[in-house]
């Protein structure tokens, strides 16, 4: 519980990386500011939203099968961006009193326009909307629930099962299943049922890291 509640960056492998850190100094040294970083990565998300929209619009020919792959793009160039804004900030030297709004509330702007878009990805097909609005309201309720647990001296808690990687990782393998719609149509239903997972998911990691705050502010009183 102890090391958890130190940790106040999430826990990646992938900051750790040869080629991450050789990026991040290249954008150290252009001059280019986390804070801009984290927008971008809320741009992309963007663009991933409007493409989900546009592949409800067309049918499942070489159209829809761009959309997707343009989706998957765009998912992991903002996971990328949340990768280098804060190697950016911290190990750069660039963080600032004002950083943690631009870390944070983006990013909220980014499940929203990812999973509002997935919902109407698939227009035809029963609750993909419903899914899609209740995915990002818990995507976004899932990390609030980790920045309470910091603001009560709980510390952060990133534990899944579906944490912000995890929900992408869902999302893209989705996607990427999707785009051999044009040779099987019914793989283009693998969206509805990877946004149920990410509902489930979020309701359970949710419901763990309110356990662990709960505990961990229970011990403080002892």
């Amino acid at each position: 519980m102890d090391n958890q509640k130190n940790i106040t960056r999430r826990p990646l492998k992938s900051r750790d990386t040869k080629l991450a850190k050789i990026i991040a100094i290249q954008l150290t040294r252009s001059g280019i500011r986390p804070n801009a970083i984290s927008v971008a990565g809320t741009v992309f998300a963007a663009i991933v939203g409007i493409c989900f929209w546009f592949a409800g619009q067309v049918a499942f020919d070489w159209r829809w099968s761009v959309l997707l792959i343009l989706a998957v793009c765009g998912m992991q160039l903002r996971l990328l961006c949340n990768l280098f804004d804060g190697m950016v900030a911290i190990e750069g030297g660039f963080k600032t009193k004002a950083g943690e709004i631009f870390n944070e509330l983006p990013d909220r702007f980014s499940d929203a326009f990812i999973f509002i878009g997935a919902a109407y990805s698939l227009p035809e097909f029963a609750w993909t909307r419903e899914l899609g609005w209740t995915a990002a309201v818990l995507a976004i309720i899932t990390a609030y629930v980790r920045a309470l647990g910091a603001s009560m001296g709980a510390g952060q808690q990133f534990i899944g099962p579906m944490a912000k990687q995890q929900r992408m990782a869902l999302m893209t393998a989705a996607c990427l299943i999707g785009t051999l719609a044009p040779f099987w149509p019914s793989l283009a239903k693998t969206i509805p049922p990877a946004l149920g997972l990410v509902v489930v998911g979020c309701v359970i990691t949710i419901f763990r890291r309110c356990c662990l705050i709960a505990r961990e502010m229970e011990l403080k009183k002892r």
